[in-house]
């Protein structure tokens, strides 16, 4: 069965989205599980409406036009920004469509993990086990992610990040490309992990640490 899908954001994370829409579909058997009705967006830039053109995937119109989307369709939100994804899904939460989660068939999800709604998973991730992940949480290309850790809603963990094993990332926090958070450790809510850095100490909500180690 093909489900109609919407995608919130039609800047380069959510055009990456749509690629990993693309690599579930070119990879399904018989029917291919979803078709892309087009995408939403409130500010497109001129630039982003040209990429989104040549891509043959429609504008749908500003983030309203979710709440008179067919009743069967599904949405993703394409965008990088923690806060920006929580405040998108608190405009939308309650109205149709629900939430898809997607992940790439060259990513892996281990065994004993459970995700939430708007769950993405890009190229190369892999999850290992008893994993607990909250809703739109976004793990970008090449992440990894350790056994028994928790992420919480809205987390993202940039290309290359490595989250070790037993670690707890908080509502909203963000870590940053090629950073690496280490064992047993917390990344407070709505905190930064700046790229490259590495994490060897909890980090208190709201802050941003860069470095290694990461201060």
């Amino acid at each position: 069965m093909t489900t109609q899908l919407v995608v919130v954001g039609c800047g380069g994370h959510g055009r990456e989205v749509l690629a990993i829409v693309r690599a579930i579909n070119d990879v399904a058997p018989g029917r291919p599980p979803w078709h892309p009705l087009g995408v939403v967006d409130d500010r497109p830039t001129e630039e982003n409406l040209k990429r989104l053109q040549r891509l043959d995937v429609p504008y749908l119109g500003d983030v309203a036009w979710l709440h008179d989307a067919p009743p069967d369709a599904r949405h993703v939100i394409g965008i990088g920004d923690p806060r920006v994804r929580r405040a998108v899904d608190q405009r939308i939460t309650g109205h149709r469509p629900p939430a898809a989660s997607l992940v790439h068939p060259d990513a892996t999800v281990g065994p004993e993990t459970v995700h939430g709604p708007g769950f993405v998973v890009f190229a190369g991730a892999r999850v290992t086990t008893n994993v607990v992940i909250g809703r739109h949480v976004h793990l970008n290309q090449n992440v990894t992610v350790g056994h028994d850790s928790t992420l919480d809603d809205y987390v993202s963990v940039n290309p290359l990040g490595v989250v070790s094993g037993d670690c707890h990332l908080a509502e909203g926090a963000l870590v940053g490309t090629a950073a690496a958070v280490l064992e047993q450790l917390r990344v407070g809510r709505d905190s930064t992990v700046g790229a490259c850095a590495c994490v060897v100490r909890d980090v208190p909500d709201g802050r941003v640490v860069k470095g290694v180690p990461a201060r």
